[in-house]
């Protein structure tokens, strides 16, 4: 018997990073979208802990699970797919990259063999096509690595991409050769799913809309009434609302509001709605099918995941659809009418033999009734946020994961496929919570599931229709992220009904890409506290100051905003009604309307007025959700480049965008404040007169490149005229301002208040100011973000790709170099796991407190042997302390702790 050496000589140490001061955590929030899956044997299992940013293998046995190895990977591992028992692809959100793992004997040990380099924030991956040796890889059409240009300005552009590589042949080039890259017509996508016979690959939009549309304010006649906007024009308290746009929707024929009217001239673009693709995997180069059966339409608002049945093949997609023509939040008693407690329906779509079947998961929950106290027994039967799934292998029992129910649902395939109202058999509980994706074990009548809201796994007996056991994987969360996470996505906390959740707009922690009417005419007006960009406040149009500025709660439409990054950004939502400036003054840093925690705390009427919730949540669980909100983060700009400079049109814009004047004599930085070693992102927290008929904060400008994809505009007052014409298919809805009228960041900058038609003067008229246009689109489009777009990139040097691999090294050392990220190396250098963290200066320091430093090529010379690998990524500042020499952050050494045998994931085992 081996008995491991184990040597007591481990020190306690201090950081090597050079910003010791920096987080040791960044919260991204990535959602999960393929988290578990067997090995084609069936004897072990492979997770992504996406917080320790890693691969966990695990061998799997009747009623338990061993932990076999961790394998550091890129950064946020959302999605894994076996090729064979000893390789494992894994997908990695925000490196932008996938790591192809191999193991080592009895998977005990592994290491990255290759980094595939692909588009911005992929997602899912799946195996297909001959031999079942190709890999597809869902990603948005965009990012640093592409080899093509996205045409973010160009009408008609797929915004979805699904790469596909050749497992037998990845080329010789730096991120990998791969087969094809298909383009489709939908906004950024998520889940794949594979025909039982491995010949077709199913590809699924995530943002996929439901033919919604805002119409801009101008284009709807004034006054409330026929051919203007729909009744109540008032508050109960008789307070006349502002002129507002409205939300339509394309009926088969027109495009109609809440009230069946036409906007048809209003609208200048079609929404095909194309939710799901069919590729052909077995093509020399894959691609879509062509005609009307490459495509399915009217699957669902909100795409998480789908399924394929191994025996008649019908597809199941998980989604969520949206209620956002109707109108207004609270109680509905003015206007009679409401959407509290019915926003989103939770489904199962079955794309099968009757075509495409939406199922809404919670048939016995009463919409007209609203809102029981919790708990109730309709709550505890409600299915919400449905994610990952799996089917037997006779096609005939589905299980579904509900991310908002901390449930698992098992359904008869047969049911949701006929046309009757399905329920579920029978409902598993999974402790932990949060659940997002399981894989079935048929011969040990097991099924695992991954709980994201305490990072384990749990192991569910289905003879026994329940948990029989539970393991946990090191989670690198601070507390506070652990404790107030819950409070996004539980439904049946956060809900009377049970079926819906924060998270049922804020889609992962970010955006729906929505527009929703949710003013409430139950409510009172109330004080806007300010402050204000400009002293003394006016209204531009009238030239008479506003002496008395409020907030009306019939607000109009407004697209669903991050929970990104809101931290130092002031008051929220579009007009910074949610503030703490009514309570105590406003001073910066975090005082009175400049305090994101009381502003945050604000939402707490959310609960009551909109998801539907008895009372209020506890004072302690909004305090929860409040420190967990405000540490989520925006990832890096895509758009600009990883040695972050501008090219010249971005350069030439951001000369432009701090000196071009709008109507109030302000250059754009004047208000859209960027001050990255303030924090600030394009605001400041101040709110102004927009030539609108409210007064709105000034929104940040770190995620415009998301909302492009709307392309058509009517002419509009407020607007220079000019190609308005009709566009054809566009793949989005909602575009820019406030309720996403405006489809592109180029005809924002043609309202007049830009023009030179008002003193001191902006952009010339078309043509002469169409270059300054596009160049601070351009910029607008590559903005300043909280980190640098070097984090999260990453490349794997061997032995034979050094002519390739060395430029990007020296590219992640001279970003690591400005302060920009923490410089992480991992690999396998003479059969041996090695760990190091750039300390500046061209130095490395290992993971053992004895060795010392090395020089990069000193470090690069090691590679040698076929089996060499060393894989270099930008983690976010300070992290690398973490990610690459201290995983449990209790001071001493991972290596050392390894060579004393305590573990290095245990704060609690130290040498």
């Amino acid at each position: 018997m081996l008995v491991p050496v184990c040597v007591v000589a481990a020190l306690l140490v201090v950081s090597a990073r050079a910003d010791a001061t920096a987080p040791s955590f960044t919260l991204f929030e990535s959602g999960q979208v393929r988290p578990l899956a067997l090995s084609p044997d069936g004897r072990r299992l492979f997770a992504v802990n996406t917080p320790d940013n890693r691969l966990e293998v695990y061998s799997v046995h009747q009623g338990r699970l061993v932990h076999l190895t961790s394998v550091p990977v890129g950064l946020e591992p959302v999605a894994l797919a076996a090729r064979t028992n000893d390789e494992v692809w894994v997908v990695n959100h925000l490196s932008d990259s996938v790591s192809v793992v191999r193991l080592g004997r009895k998977g005990a040990s592994g290491h990255v063999d290759r980094t595939l380099l692909v588009g911005d924030e992929p997602r899912d991956i799946v195996f297909a096509g001959p031999g079942r040796r190709r890999a597809f890889i869902t990603a948005a059409h965009r990012g640093q690595n592409v080899p093509f240009d996205p045409q973010l300005t160009t009408p008609g552009v797929g915004r979805a991409d699904v790469w596909v590589f050749d497992a037998g042949d990845l080329g010789r080039s730096l991120g990998g050769d791969p087969l094809a890259v298909i383009t489709l017509f939908a906004d950024t996508p998520r889940a794949l799913a594979v025909s039982p016979d491995g010949s077709h690959v199913y590809a699924a939009g995530f943002h996929s809309g439901n033919r919604t549309t805002s119409v801009f304010e101008t284009m709807v006649p004034d006054g409330f009434g026929p051919g203007g906007l729909s009744p109540p024009s008032t508050n109960f308290e008789q307070q006349p609302a502002p002129e507002v746009g409205i939300i339509v929707k394309w009926s088969g024929a027109h495009w109609v509001d809440t009230a069946g009217r036409t906007w048809d001239d209003a609208v200048k673009l079609s929404l095909p709605d194309k939710d799901v693709f069919v590729i052909d995997a077995m093509a020399t180069r894959p691609a879509l099918r062509p005609g009307p059966s490459g495509s399915f339409t009217g699957v669902g608002t909100v795409l998480y995941n789908m399924a394929v049945n191994p025996v008649n093949g019908a597809i199941y997609v998980s989604n969520t659809d949206a209620n956002n023509l109707d109108r207004f939040e609270g109680p509905g008693t003015f206007a009679g009418q409401t959407v509290r407690g019915h926003l989103h329906e939770s489904r199962i779509t079955v794309i099968g033999a009757n075509g495409v079947t939406p199922r809404h998961l919670n048939p016995h929950i009463d919409y007209a009734a609203c809102c029981a106290a919790i708990p109730n027994q309709e709550n505890a039967a409600s299915l919400a946020s449905p994610t990952g799934m799996a089917v037997s292998s006779n096609g005939e029992t589905l299980y579904v994961a509900a991310l908002g129910s901390s449930k698992v649902g098992v359904y008869r395939t047969a049911a949701l496929e006929s046309m009757t109202a399905p329920t579920a058999r029978y409902q598993i509980p999974v402790t932990g919570g949060g659940p997002t994706g399981l894989v079935l074990d048929e011969p040990r009548q097991q099924l695992y599931v991954l709980t994201r809201f305490d990072n384990g796994i749990s192991i569910v007996s289905t003879a026994r229709r329940a948990e029989v056991n539970k393991v946990w994987m090191f989670n690198p969360e601070p507390e506070s992220v652990v404790r107030g996470r819950p409070f996004l996505y539980d439904a049946s906390f956060s809900s009377s009904h049970g079926d819906s959740s924060c998270a049922s707009c804020h889609v992962f922690g970010d955006l729906d890409s929505l527009a929703w009417d949710l003013g409430n005419p139950d409510a009172p007006v109330v004080d806007h506290p300010g402050p204000f960009a400009d002293d003394p406040l006016v209204n531009l149009i009238t030239g008479e100051p506003i002496t008395h500025p409020t907030f009306h709660p019939m607000k109009g439409p407004m697209t669903t905003q991050s929970l990104r990054g809101m931290a130092n950004h002031g008051p929220m939502h579009w007009r910074g009604d949610r503030t703490g400036g009514n309570d105590a003054p406003s001073a910066q840093p975090d005082s009175g309307s400049f305090d994101e925690r009381a502003a945050f705390e604000k939402f707490q009427g959310g609960f009551t007025e909109l998801l539907g919730r008895h009372a209020p949540i506890p004072d302690a669980d909004m305090e929860a959700f409040t420190d967990f909100v405000l540490q989520i983060t925006y990832p890096p700009n895509p758009i600009r480049a990883l040695d972050n400079s501008l090219t010249a049109e971005q350069q030439s814009g951001f000369e432009a965008f701090q000196s071009t004047l709008d109507i109030n004599g302000k250059a754009c930085i004047g208000c859209h404040v960027l001050d990255a070693e303030a924090g600030l992102f394009g605001t400041a927290g101040l709110s102004n007169f927009a030539l609108e008929t409210q007064l709105f904060k000034v929104p940040q400008l770190r995620n415009a490149y998301q909302k492009v994809g709307k392309f058509g505009f009517p002419a509009a007052f407020g607007f220079i005229p000019g190609d308005n014409g009709f566009t054809g298919d566009q793949i989005r809805g909602f575009g820019f301002i406030h309720d996403g009228s405006v489809d592109t960041i180029f005809r924002f900058l043609h309202a007049l208040g830009f023009s030179t038609q008002f003193p001191p003067g902006g952009i010339p008229d078309p043509p002469g100011g169409e270059v300054i246009r596009r160049n601070l689109e351009a910029f607008v489009l590559a903005f300043d973000s909280n980190l640098a777009p070097i984090v999260g990139q990453q490349v794997t040097l061997t032995q034979t790709n050094a002519a390739v691999a060395g430029p990007r090294i020296h590219l992640l050392m001279s970003r690591a170099d400005a302060g920009e990220c923490d410089l992480v190396v991992k690999g396998q250098i003479a059969g041996r796991a090695v760990s190091y963290l750039y300390v500046g200066a061209d130095e490395l320091m290992a993971d053992r407190q004895a060795s010392p430093t090395v020089s990069g090529a000193a470090l690069r010379a090691r590679v040698t042997g076929a089996a060499a690998r060393l894989t270099y990524t930008c983690a976010p500042p300070g992290s690398g302390d973490r990610i690459a020499i201290d995983r449990d952050a209790d001071g001493f050494l991972d290596g050392d702790e390894e060579d004393a045998c305590s573990d290095p994931a245990d704060p609690a085992s130290t040498p």
